[in-house]
């Protein structure tokens, strides 16, 4: 049986929080895709992507592994970047 300390638990949980925001990324993106009949991308995209990224860095930079931090770190300069195009856009797609 897996015995976990209140810091491992806490980090656990951030990491699995992480994940899951970030998975949830498509669930919308599919449930809003199906409700326009086309495939479109909502903000809310972009911002559960930066969200769920950036916890999961945070995971990444405790648990020290470079391979993960270096992959997370790009895809969220990614995810800003996609943020501050947002209102450029002028519309909910």
């Amino acid at each position: 049986m897996l015995t976990l300390s209140q810091d491992q638990a806490l980090w656990f949980s951030a990491g699995f929080l992480g994940q899951a925001l970030f998975g949830a990324r498509f669930l919308l993106q599919w449930l809003y895709s199906e409700a326009h009949g086309r495939s479109v991308v909502p903000a809310a995209f972009w911002y559960l992507s930066t969200i769920g990224g950036a916890i999961l860095l945070g995971y990444a930079i405790h648990r020290g592994e470079m391979v993960f931090i270096a992959g997370e770190a790009t895809t969220l300069v990614i995810f800003l970047r996609n943020l501050q195009l947002l209102p450029r856009r002028g519309d909910d797609r």
